[in-house]
């Protein structure tokens, strides 16, 4: 079994699977790839969050877990409480829960009022109640009102809770309250650190060591070895659905030219798709979906040789990433990748972070 490499991560299932059992093989597989942890970004069609943290749990020993993310407001709150907890069991303390903000007009869409900064900050400190074995009564909050919440008065649990941000409330609620901070895919070099920047210092704001927080690159990962169709799916038809529904927020936190997304959105191909890009283009209709968009603005990505994306991968270590998520890509789509990042990993560099996404690293004395 390969020594673990608790500063990479991978999404299961990832993009549009044709089965939850896929995520099996997957997790087995990562996990003898010594890959350090696998999370799930739920979708409401068969990537549940909570059953499949279960199944990954099951079929695992070493693999950290956890969603990246969920939504607080879709569960009531005792129901994610309980089954963070149980997971957290299940698995050894190898589990994060994770939350994020989603999209304004999905959560109208579904009878949900969008996600505020304030819900997402008041649902964690819940959670760590809760988690605490505390009884809560009478609770008025940003998050509803509840007349009596509790778990077990005997729990006292230590579980990491993380954040998927992307704008500066998300990224400084992340640094004041939880414990990992999973950037956005795409996100220029200077993007990045300045996320980063923006997580630690509000760590150290709130008195705490921006040391425990970590902040996870999430970076396409699409090398040459694949078939050119699955890479054309995955980068232009990954980045090109992120701005069929968010390009806004896109274009103003990488700094980028929003003309060019305004040409995007009204060329007649894009204006009258019906449905995702990624999911539903061929890959004919993909093409010309690429001309559409800047080299530039599918450049932070790893692509190229295994060797080259190895580097590419590393780089975002040396701009302040603690962890990078090899998005978009299986297990099986990594290897080659993974074993020419092993040819150039930096002894001991990373030996004191969990396997745990959000786990505390152990803080390593000097002899």
């Amino acid at each position: 079994m390969s020594p673990q490499l608790n500063e990479l991560a991978f999404y299961a299932l990832a993009g549009a699977p044709r089965s939850p059992r896929d995520l099996i093989a997957e997790c087995v597989d990562g996990e003898a790839m010594g890959l350090g942890s696998a999370l799930i970004s739920e979708r409401f069609n068969i990537k549940e969050a909570m059953t499949l943290c279960g199944a990954m749990a099951a079929v695992t020993e070493r693999l950290g877990l956890g969603t990246a993310a969920t939504n607080h407001n879709t569960r009531h709150p005792l129901v994610t409480a309980a089954h963070a907890t149980t997971m957290h069991r299940l698995s050894g303390g190898r589990y994060t829960l994770t939350i994020g903000r989603s999209v304004d007009r999905f959560m109208r869409s579904i009878g949900l009022t969008p996600i505020k900064t304030a819900e997402m900050e008041a649902f964690i400190h819940l959670m760590r109640r809760l988690w605490r074995g505390e009884q809560v009564l009478d609770y008025h909050g940003p998050i509803g009102s509840f007349p009596a919440l509790q778990l077990d008065p005997g729990f006292n649990e230590d579980i990491p809770v993380g954040m998927v941000a992307f704008g500066p409330n998300t990224l400084a609620l992340g640094g004041r309250a939880c414990d990992a901070v999973i950037l956005h895919t795409f996100f220029t070099d200077e993007t990045l650190v300045r996320c980063v920047k923006s997580v630690k210092d509000a760590a150290e704001k709130a008195g705490r060591d921006p040391a425990d927080v970590r902040v996870w690159s999430c970076f396409a990962t699409i090398g040459d070895h694949l078939p050119h169709d699955v890479r054309l799916k995955k980068l232009v038809g990954r980045l090109s659905t992120y701005l069929q529904f968010y390009g806004d927020l896109m274009v103003s936190t990488n700094g980028w030219d929003p003309a060019v997304l305004k040409r995007f959105r009204e060329n007649p191909f894009v204006a009258n798709f019906k449905g995702v890009l990624d999911q539903h283009a061929t890959s004919a209709e993909l093409e010309l979906v690429a001309e559409l968009i800047p080299d530039e603005w599918l450049a932070p990505a790893a692509t190229g040789s295994p060797e080259e994306c190895a580097r590419k991968i590393m780089r975002q270590f040396d701009l302040g990433a603690d962890g990078v998520i090899l998005h978009g890509a299986s297990p099986a789509d990594l290897a080659p990748i993974v074993a020419a990042y092993r040819q150039i990993r930096p002894a001991g560099r990373f030996d004191h972070l969990a396997a745990n996404p959000g786990g505390r690293s152990v803080k390593l004395v000097a002899a």
